[in-house]
């Protein structure tokens, strides 16, 4: 176990996580909020334990998935743990718990929030707390990619502990290149957003806020009705904006490089915008029959649709009070997700595709037993280690989230309310359905609940394992073997 990689990376992510802080303290400054100072000093702190971390190199900078997995756990809780220093110091939310939960919702774009009044926050941090979904939207780990050089084609183990999905390979020859041309893409495509909705006539401030909460799909609102405010152009540039940043980015590559069959060809993107389509007509001739207007339907609908199935979680309604059928398909989308290599969360559509073509080659096996029929994607046959670890992952996601319903029923809220809350803290969703529907927020859950669901948020933001590895005792004994070789 190469543990002086893993120290170097947490190193170099506390720097570059000094060197966020200084966006809202800029503009705590341009503001003239004294807050802006609790920034200086987390950035200060961040900044001189990253140096220490980094002080002396790796004799090694080559690394497995093992050191890959720990070091991207590691790093999300190292950047969630002093990520939440500013909301403590400014005392905008004090408690440690609830300001661990904060930030951890928004690296991990899940977007639920414990605050009831967000918008009695200073700038600073609203731009801090929005900037967090932006941050880990692509992720930090990428970004650190993009910047420094880590020696070795073992980097790639960083992106694929990070990267949201089943695989993850690269689209240049370098893996730096590709973290690169990967956050090139993310940039332009906030930059079009914020453009846009600068042209619908959003302040300028509250443009950049929102489009980083939709580009990495995460939803941190920055008025206390979400996005219902808002007018209909608004909100459906956000609608088109979300349901493109759930988009594997891929194809993004492919239109790029001006191989427009390539980007289109990709099945999991069909699938993709069939289930949004089909998900969105059902929702707006369900929600019609309540008496609304033929284009709010629409309007709501689609927002809903891309809001829930991208897993940012804003709202322009709420669909608490929508009829059954509507809450019942939302719920459903809860579980989809986005695509793989998307900033979205949920189980990703590439996995479900995956497993239902897995259910019928099975039901062929039993009527043609000697037939061999391969699963394929994209015409190419899928590897049975890949199907195996899809089966794997799908297995784990529901005994964490049947043991995280159950830890969370001890506090007596109703069966709805903790469903959906695990659903949407698993799946980096935001808002559920009851107590924590699209008016409510999360902050009534007990301490202990709180970090049942926190570690919901980093298992599902890191795709379970990077996480779940380091409940691994083999681990540790290897750690403290490898430290005393050392010596």
């Amino acid at each position: 176990m190469n543990t002086s990689i893993v120290r170097y990376v947490l190193g170099w992510i506390l720097k570059i996580e000094a060197l966020l802080m200084l966006l809202p303290f800029v503009v705590g400054i341009i503001y003239s909020e004294k807050e802006a100072f609790s920034y200086l000093i987390a950035l200060s702190i961040c900044g001189v334990l990253g140096i220490i971390f980094t002080l002396k190199k790796p004799e090694s900078s080559i690394f497995y998935l093992k050191e890959g997995c720990v070091a991207t756990a590691l790093s999300w809780i190292f950047l969630s743990l002093f990520g939440c220093l500013p909301f403590m110091l400014t005392g905008e939310i004090p408690a440690f718990h609830d300001a661990l939960f904060e930030t951890i919702s928004g690296f991990t774009t899940t977007g639920a929030s414990i605050l009831s009044d967000v918008e009695a926050l200073s700038h600073c941090t609203i731009f801090w707390r929005s900037f967090t979904h932006w941050i880990g939207g692509m992720g930090v780990l990428v970004f650190l990619l993009a910047i420094i050089p880590l020696s070795g084609g073992s980097n790639i183990n960083l992106m694929r502990a990070e990267s949201p999905g089943p695989s993850v390979g690269k689209l240049v020859p370098k893996i730096r290149y590709t973290a690169r041309l990967l956050y090139i893409i993310y940039i332009i495509l906030t930059t079009i957003q914020i453009v846009l909705l600068l042209l619908g006539k959003m302040p300028l401030f509250e443009a950049i806020t929102t489009s980083f909460g939709t580009a990495g799909t995460g939803g941190f609102g920055i008025k206390n009705d979400s996005m219902m405010g808002y007018s209909p152009y608004i909100q459906w540039v956000v609608t088109i904006f979300m349901i493109l940043f759930g988009v594997n980015f891929n194809a993004y590559y492919f239109i790029f490089l001006k191989e427009f069959k390539k980007a289109f060809c990709i099945e999991e993107v069909r699938c993709y915008f069939l289930i949004i389509f089909i998900s969105t007509t059902i929702i707006f001739l369900n929600i019609l029959q309540t008496g609304m207007k033929v284009g709010d339907c629409l309007r709501h609908a689609a927002f809903q649709v891309g809001s829930i199935m991208t897993s940012t979680g804003f709202a322009t309604a709420d669909f608490n009070l929508w009829p059954e059928t509507s809450k019942t398909i939302l719920v459903l989308l809860m579980f989809i997700g986005a695509c793989a290599g998307s900033t979205g969360g949920g189980i990703k559509v590439s996995r479900i595709v995956i497993m239902i073509k897995t259910v019928f080659k099975e039901l062929h096996s039993y009527i043609h037993p000697k037939s061999i029929k391969k699963i394929k994607m994209d015409g190419k046959p899928v590897e049975h280690e890949v199907v195996r670890a899809i089966n794997v992952y799908f297995i784990t996601f529901i005994i964490l989230f049947t043991l995280s319903v159950f830890a969370l029923s001890f506090e007596g809220h109703d069966l709805i309310t903790n469903f959906t809350a695990v659903i949407a803290t698993l799946n980096n969703i935001g808002p559920g359905l009851e107590l924590v529907g699209p008016t409510g927020n999360f902050g009534f859950f007990s301490p202990f609940s709180k970090y049942v669901l926190m570690f919901d948020m980093l298992a599902g933001r890191l795709e379970l394992f990077p996480l779940l590895i380091l409940f691994h005792p083999n681990l540790w004994s290897e750690m403290i073997h490898s430290k005393r070789k050392m010596h």
